[in-house]
């Protein structure tokens, strides 16, 4: 792998996560939560995690080793990694955090585990444990124990309980591995059991993930991949709040040397609808159930039933954007951002995504908590504020910081509400809101079709009365908006198809922004493309690009935000969850039905 690749594996519980390279070295995780300073940076440090001075890493390597073989445990997310050397002496490495059930709840703490087990040879090791401190401008101070290392941290101190020799590890010296070894990076506090739970965590932990992937309603063509998709998903979701994380990195660049650099791990509404609908698509209906508690509290903290676009993974609805320079960036590239000021923008589908992030469960007898009418009320003064709001000029789902206008998505976002919120009057059998809510989408759609339509261009465009195509218009077929024999949506997707796509690579839009014309396609918005092709009756066509869009995927199955045409390479935060969306949708779409092999 070159260094600065995005070919990176996840591992994590819906507490915290961690990414790992190619050569099995942790180069990226946060702690406590996944949006705090990291503990390991040299993903977004300046040296190669093989040079024996780079900082903010877990690297335990073979001495004189020269191959390296890597894949999860099948359906969970725990990594195997085996390294071998010239003369036949190998090791395996199993990399996890803990979750399964225990004591009546889900045990998921800030913890990284790694086993190391000999498999032939005598194998010697050299472990580099270099845990980061201060947004990785400095290395964390250690005390130790006979059995443990404490690593002092500003926001989190973290304990290595391991049957390893202590001096071993803290001096970085190489040693034999001549049994298996255990290595517990969790919470400061003493580890009571013995070597051998590590094991149990990691067998425990192995058959939670395959559990929860054996009740997904899979496609029958490209398994393997919708299951890495929804488990990196999973890995996106704050469990104890029910957030959903954008991606898992900040400031990866959506281009080389590009100011767009911009920190995803946070909790969009955006994103997270998609997220849900996606995972309610392969019947995984937990995630949904967290989400819409965490958005029962956001919409207790909203005033006025104003809603941000985006909230922290606590509720937090203050998230400051400061650069730090203690940390050069992707391959030297910066700036590299905490928080995002996207929090302080007008973005009017939020309102259409909150809506239809908690339809279902009006419809939806499995979930453990009923929905209520006073639920229903409270979902209809998000539906006052799409209607008030859908014809004012916003920043639109592109985020666009100097620019307002009357973006189509979101209007057309906010007829969803409102077209919802009638459909879930109708099934409670409440006449005068079905009507009044029924009404209030059909004014919003007239006022689309009239404004959003460009008679000299022959299509929709991306704002109302403007002249600018937006791949975002080919979610009007996905929201039920036009049907997929609409006249005038056939013409908006030949006319995207001319203005967007490179190659069968979609751009979010070809016009110029705050930051200049998009360098890159942006993966989602190819899979949206993909889709509207299969509904459109072009399947062929759209299985095509779908399936190359696949062979981009890093080892782990993922992809990033971004993909530069010309090469092929991703670019911008990882995993992204839009993507991974997109990807589900479009297998969902295309694949053969199980009955052609019944």
């Amino acid at each position: 792998m070159t260094w600065g690749t995005l070919d990176l594996s996840p591992i994590g519980n819906c507490s915290v996560s961690a990414l790992i390279d190619a050569q099995g070295r942790f180069v990226w995780a946060c702690a406590p939560r996944p949006d705090s300073d990291p503990v390991f940076s040299a993903l977004l440090g300046n040296r190669d995690p093989g040079d024996d001075a780079a900082e903010g890493l877990w690297d335990i390597a073979l001495v004189d080793g020269e191959a390296v073989e890597q894949g999860y445990v099948r359906n969970t997310a725990v990594l195997r990694t085996t390294l071998r050397d010239s003369e036949g002496s190998a090791v395996e490495i199993l990399d996890f955090c803990p979750r399964y059930q225990r004591l009546g709840r889900t045990y998921r703490p800030v913890a990284f585990v790694r086993i190391v087990r000999p498999l032939s040879g005598s194998p010697r090791i050299r472990v580099r444990l270099r845990v980061a401190m201060r947004r990785g401008a400095a290395r964390s101070e250690t005390t130790s124990g006979s059995n443990h290392i404490r690593y002092l941290g500003e926001q989190v101190t973290l304990r290595l309980t391991t049957n390893a020799p202590v001096t071993y590890v803290l001096d970085e010296t190489p040693f034999r591995v001549e049994r298996p070894l255990t290595f517990f990076l969790g919470p400061d506090e003493s580890f009571a059991d013995e070597p051998a739970a590590v094991q149990r965590m990691c067998d425990a932990t192995i058959a939670d993930w395959q559990l929860w992937v054996r009740g997904l309603a899979l496609p029958l063509e490209w398994q393997e991949a919708v299951v890495r998709a929804a488990i990196a998903l999973k890995l996106c979701w704050f469990e104890e709040t029910g957030a959903i994380l954008a991606a898992l990195t900040t400031s990866i660049p959506e281009a080389p040397g590009t100011p767009r650099t911009w920190d995803y791990r946070f909790c969009w509404l955006r994103d997270a609808y998609y997220v849900v609908q996606a995972l309610n698509r392969l019947g995984a209906v937990d995630i949904l159930e967290g989400y819409l508690a965490y958005l029962r509290n956001v919409s207790d903290t909203a005033p006025e039933g104003q809603l941000q676009p985006v909230y922290g993974l606590g509720l937090e609805a203050l998230l400051e954007e400061s650069l730090a320079p203690e940390l050069p960036g992707y391959r030297g590239m910066g700036p590299v951002r905490i928080g995002n000021a996207a929090y302080t923008q007008q973005q009017h589908d939020v309102y259409g995504q909150v809506v239809l992030s908690t339809a279902q469960a009006f419809f939806d007898t499995r979930l453990l908590r009923p929905v209520t009418l006073a639920d229903f009320h409270a979902l209809e003064r998000v539906g006052e504020q799409a209607f008030r709001l859908y014809d004012k000029p916003d920043a639109g789902l592109w985020e666009l910081r100097t620019k307002a206008a009357v973006h189509t998505y979101s209007a057309v976002m906010c007829w969803a509400a409102c077209d919802r919120l009638a459909n879930i009057a109708a099934w409670l059998e409440l006449s005068d809101p079905a009507r009044t809510w029924r009404e209030r989408a059909d004014t919003i759609a007239a006022r689309v079709h009239t404004e959003a339509w460009n008679e000299e261009l022959g299509s929709y465009v991306a704002s109302f009365g403007g002249d600018k195509l937006d791949a975002s218009l080919l979610q009007l077929l996905d929201l039920r908006f036009v049907t997929p024999d609409d006249p005038r949506f056939a013409a908006t997707l030949k006319a995207i198809a001319k203005g967007l796509a490179r190659g069968g690579y979609l751009l979010r839009y070809a016009h110029e922004d705050d930051f200049g014309a998009p360098e890159n396609a942006f993966n989602v918005c190819t899979f949206w493309y993909v889709e509207a092709l299969a509904l459109s009756g072009q399947a062929a066509e759209g299985r095509r690009l779908f399936e190359r869009m696949l062979g981009h995927r890093t080892r782990a199955g993922l992809l990033s935000e971004d993909i530069a045409f010309a090469t092929g390479e991703l670019w911008g935060n990882y995993p992204q969850t839009y993507s991974l969306v997109g990807l589900i949708n479009a297998a969902g779409l295309l694949s053969k039905p199980w009955s052609a092999v019944r």
